[in-house]
């Protein structure tokens, strides 16, 4: 593949960063933590001495072997990084990847190219140079800037290494009740959402220990990514399945691993994937439409050929892996599939007069064939996910139940739990798409296509969080256990079969997840002692108070600065760039805000964190009256709140400058930005001792804590330019 092959859409201008005084000391700044001075110097095609005397002279301190789980496991954080910053080619040269290998990642991994903002910003070549004067003293404002922030260098090191929280996973004693639900599974903490089964050994997706710990925990499941042309070729076009093999043996050593702890996996299947253009050249009668800004084509179901694939790769797969739980399925909305698979089916002249229900049915009827054909006892699950005959349609019962009425007898459905549940923050109405923590559910949209799902005699699975949610996936768990009670009580009451813990984001081992098995007030007694565990409660209930007036809407989750959190960028100016998907929010109100005025937006945040604040006041009168034993619980949720925190104050914090800068007020706008330097302060103290502080499994890191220390210049430089 060529670098010019790589997508680029609009290729505006990259953002400037003002608080640089070059373009190649912020690439040099932002990955002196990722990778060693000399490549770093290859990429700037300088001396690695010259570098290193510039890192110093920004204040960074020496370079003591770059971790390299960065550039192995952390990837996705490096490319954001650079986005701005470095053209293809010389991202290329820092992650010593090739082209094909980050084609891939855009378009598999989990919607990248989308959270990049389907655009590669036209960033030119980056090369070092030597400073002129005016740089020279702008470097050393720059360095003047940091040490105020970070005294001594020592400060700007990890005290607990990124990723280091894989070592610390263990099983732990058992202590929960009967089970409420016969079926629960959870995404794997440890893995991503790229090509997962190629290496395990140096990318292992389920860790032994920490498969102990979720079988510790009453964890009966496990789910992962799986691309079905990568673990079974279509004949005569085998290039695009190279490694299948070694795939499928990988996946069957995982297995059987997990079946020793009683765990079974269950892959994702999206399918049949659409493929790019290359591939249809060899196989015309799969090609459907189109993609919009992607070469590739949905693979047109109404041919026939794409279904008898699917049915002969389910079962080869179930048949070479025989330890497989199951599958669960989404079959619109989510990638490229059949042509109705984004509602756009009427532009297929084969699937335009067919019934959307039709197309659906017969995706899942060809995957239940093949896999019940090697694997009876295995489970597929089939959700309900955007099933809806119009892109924006807000009444989907009745064509769920359609589909419903179309299914194999022997397939689970699921549904989330959420879906379709009114919200009124701010008296501003709206409903739940995708999944919530701070709205609780079921609604009634789930409740009715569950009961109707049950009069088929089908088995009926709630996809709901436990841990965390979009709303805030930057901290392991969030601590509001009250409304994960709620909502599982609620589903008991419903009589669900079964439960999907999480998506990719909420699979930490610990957190909520006790909750499936005791209360609340029983979680509290199991960690405290007795005169504290009641304030815990209380506190738990005021962090339960306060996210519950969280201003949802699926927009704003995806899109506003909770996930990133401090480490997004104030600018001085509009930027005039949108806010993308869990990659960029930019300084793009409109976008965060969606169907909130400003300043009931504004405000929501505003008593989302000060109804927080009364839990962490309460968690600091409790400190007096700790036991010994109580004394490693409460730092563990101490943490956890406190991050959260910052999270969600940098999100009003942001909101308010952004509103600030419009209307021109420089006093409140220098107010904002010290309160926001100050919870820079604190998530940097957070992440730099707790490596779990800011991941999450499909975005890897959303900060490092270089880029911490750089939001603290950031700043600094827009407190001297508002002094101006």
């Amino acid at each position: 593949m060529n670098i010019s092959e790589l997508p680029m859409g609009s290729a505006p201008e990259p953002v400037r960063f003002e608080h640089f005084p070059t373009r190649w000391q912020a690439f040099l700044w932002r990955n002196w933590e990722y990778a060693p001075a000399e490549r770093l110097a290859e990429v700037l095609q300088c001396g690695t001495r010259e570098l290193t005397e510039a890192a110093s002279a920004l204040g960074l301190p020496p370079q003591r072997n770059p971790d390299p789980e960065w550039l192995r496991s952390g990837y996705l954080t490096v490319i954001r990084m650079n986005w701005h910053i470095l053209n293809y080619r010389q991202l290329l040269q820092l992650l010593d990847w090739t082209p094909e290998r980050l084609a891939y990642t855009l378009k598999e991994e989990d919607f990248f190219w989308v959270k990049l903002g389907s655009l590669k910003p036209d960033c030119g070549e980056l090369r070092f140079e030597p400073l002129t004067p005016e740089q020279k003293q702008a470097t050393a404002l720059f360095r003047k800037r940091v040490r105020k922030h970070i005294p001594v260098e020592s400060g700007m090191e990890y005290l607990e290494q990124p990723f280091a929280f894989a070592e610390k996973y263990q099983a732990r004693p058992f202590s929960g009740g009967a089970e409420k639900f016969e079926l629960n599974f959870i995404h794997s903490y440890a893995a991503s959402c790229g090509d997962i089964f190629i290496d395990i050994e140096n990318h292992d997706p389920i860790p032994e220990n920490l498969l102990a710990q979720y079988a510790s925990m009453g964890i009966r499941g496990i789910w992962m990514h799986a691309l079905l042309y990568l673990l079974h070729p279509v004949k005569g076009s085998e290039e695009f399945s190279a490694g299948y093999e070694t795939r499928l043996r990988n996946l069957a050593t995982l297995t059987e691993r997990c079946a020793k702890y009683g765990v079974g996996i269950y892959l994702y299947l999206n399918e049949p994937r659409g493929m790019p253009y290359a591939f249809y050249e060899k196989n015309p009668d799969w090609a459907g439409i189109d993609v919009p800004k992607s070469a590739m084509r949905t693979n047109c179901t109404s041919t026939g050929k794409p279904l008898e694939w699917l049915e002969e790769a389910c079962a080869a797969l179930f048949r070479a892996v025989p330890k497989l739980a199951g599958a669960f399925m989404i079959t619109m909305s989510e990638n490229p599939t059949h042509c109705n698979y984004a509602f756009a089916g009427n532009a297929c002249p084969r699937c335009r007069d067919r019934d959307p229900a039709d197309l659906i049915a017969e995706v899942i009827a060809a995957a239940e064939r093949g896999i019940h054909a090697s694997a009876p006892e295995a489970k597929l699950l089939v959700s309900d996910w955007a099933w809806r005959t119009l892109r924006d349609g807000k009444s989907n019962v009745e064509f769920k139940k359609k589909v419903i009425d179309l299914l194999p007898q022997n397939v689970w459905f699921m549904s989330i739990s959420e879906w379709g549940k009114p919200t009124c923050a701010g008296d501003i109405r709206g409903s739940v798409v995708d999944y919530s923590i701070s709205q609780v559910g079921p609604s009634d949209e789930a409740v009715e296509v569950w009961r109707h799902a049950k009069a088929r005699g089908l088995k009926t699975v709630a996809k709901i969080q436990m841990n965390n949610s979009w709303e805030l996936s930057a901290i392991p768990y969030l601590p509001v256990p009250y409304l994960l009670q709620e909502h599982l009580d609620n589903l008991s009451r419903v009589g669900v079969d079964g439960l999907m813990l999480s998506w990719t984001l909420g699979g930490y081992p610990g957190g909520n997840l006790e909750l499936l098995y005791k209360n609340v007030e029983e979680l509290a007694t199991d960690q405290f002692s007795v005169n504290v565990a009641g304030k815990i409660c209380e506190a738990w209930r005021l962090f339960s108070d306060a996210f519950r007036e969280f201003p949802f809407n699926c927009q704003t989750i995806y899109t506003a600065p909770m996930n990133y959190g401090s480490v997004n960028l104030l600018y001085p100016r509009d930027t005039g760039y949108q806010a993308t998907m869990i990659g960029f929010p930019y300084d793009d109100l409109a976008t965060w805000r969606s169907i909130y005025p400003e300043d009931v937006f504004e405000d929501q945040f505003r008593k989302v964190t000060e109804g927080w604040k009364k839990g962490l006041d309460l968690l600091d009168a409790v400190r007096e009256m700790l036991q010994p034993s109580d004394r490693t619980p409460y730092e563990e949720l101490r943490v956890i709140a406190e991050a959260a925190y910052c999270h969600l104050r940098s999100t009003y914090l942001q909101i308010r400058f952004v509103r600030q800068r419009g209307a021109g007020d420089k006093t409140a706008m220098a107010a904002t930005v010290r309160e926001e330097l100050a919870t820079v302060h604190k998530l940097h103290d957070l992440a730099r001792r707790d490596s779990r502080i800011g991941f999450e499994a499909s975005n890897h890191y959303y900060y490092s804590l270089n880029a911490l220390v750089e939001k603290m210049v950031n700043c600094e430089d827009i407190l001297d330019r508002l002094a101006e």
